[in-house]
């Protein structure tokens, strides 16, 4: 293998300003690996911030950058003090790998290096599903499995909603899903989806809010009963603001959701490779990276795409 190793990756200039660019990356330690990546996924909550500017500053964070969290790929090399093995197909959540360009999270690239514990192995049962699992534990997150802590109201129909109801669905739960886009109110199972206006329920005990949405606050604390609890499972880019007073008059608490931790992926590999947990349906677009510039766009502005995956198996 040359000394030198180059990937072809989505760069993301400034706001708005989105290439591929054929970038250097870093020389592989002994405790690294070398993944060629087969998919990636195109989030519609964090990178949608990177692309319009609006994402709240970061340690790491800055231009020019590669995004990217959700994705998959073999393993092309190991290093001395690595326990993978050549062709192993991986989920890898981000890179930081190429020099002076920014790798928050940099993922989207034909070719990363990665520390070999950050990278989750994969059954070969799972193929372009696996960009899901960064989402999948993210949702599982939310309650960490409790089956107490189970959403009664889910706010938002998109990937991340979804994937909190069929964990809830999964764990006994029948929760009702609240959503204002008609286009994406279909393929619920085991639960219900309807639009906030036409929600016959009166109150909820555990809300969550899967929209990032802040204006929705005021709504849910309206919906909830006394003693329950709003957790924020979303990533907002402005400050949260509440009715304190109708807060107060419920007992109400905040929780809020944070980035999955290695254990939550670990959980989610093992309910999806059992089948306990159904991805299917999820994944609704697919591009290549030769057309890149398109594929970002529909994923931020077309209601029917979920979730839009990038092959960059032609990029091999």
């Amino acid at each position: 293998m040359p000394s030198q190793l180059h990937s072809t990756a989505v760069l993301l200039e400034s706001p708005g300003e989105l290439r591929l660019k054929r970038l250097l990356l870093d020389e592989p330690r002994d405790e690294d690996v070398v993944v060629q990546i087969e998919w990636s996924g195109i989030s519609t909550g964090t990178e949608k911030l990177l692309w319009n500017g609006t994402m709240p500053d970061f340690p790491g964070m800055g231009y020019p950058l590669v995004p990217g969290y959700e994705s998959v790929g073999r393993i092309t090399k190991v290093g001395k003090k690595s326990k993978f093995s050549l062709n192993q197909r991986v989920f890898v959540p981000g890179a930081k790998c190429f020099g002076d360009v920014k790798g928050l999270f940099g993922g989207a690239s034909s070719h990363v290096v990665v520390p070999s514990d950050r990278i989750i192995a994969l059954p070969e049962t799972i193929g372009e599903e696996g960009v899901l699992l960064a989402l999948a534990a993210t949702a599982y997150h939310v309650t960490q499995g409790k089956k107490a802590l189970q959403p009664d109201l889910i706010v938002g129909h998109g990937v991340l909603g979804r994937l909190i109801a069929r964990i809830a669905v999964m764990l006994g739960g029948h929760p009702v899903v609240w959503e204002i886009d008609s286009d994406r109110m279909g393929k619920a199972d085991g639960y219900t989806v309807v639009h906030p206006s036409e929600d016959q329920e009166s109150k909820y005990k555990n809300i969550c809010d899967a929209s990032g949405q802040v204006d929705v606050l005021n709504s849910l604390v309206g919906q909830l009963l006394p003693g329950g609890e709003i957790t924020l499972a979303g990533f907002y880019n402005k400050d949260i603001q509440f009715n304190f007073p109708k807060a107060f008059m419920k007992e109400a608490r905040f929780r809020i959701a944070a980035q999955w931790a290695p254990q939550d992926l670990a959980d989610v590999k093992q309910m999806i490779s059992s089948g306990h947990l159904n991805l299917q349906g999820l994944i609704t677009h697919h591009r290549t990276p030769s057309s890149i510039g398109e594929a970002y766009h529909t994923a931020f502005e077309d209601p029917n795409c979920l979730k839009m995956i990038v092959d960059w198996r032609e990029a091999s």
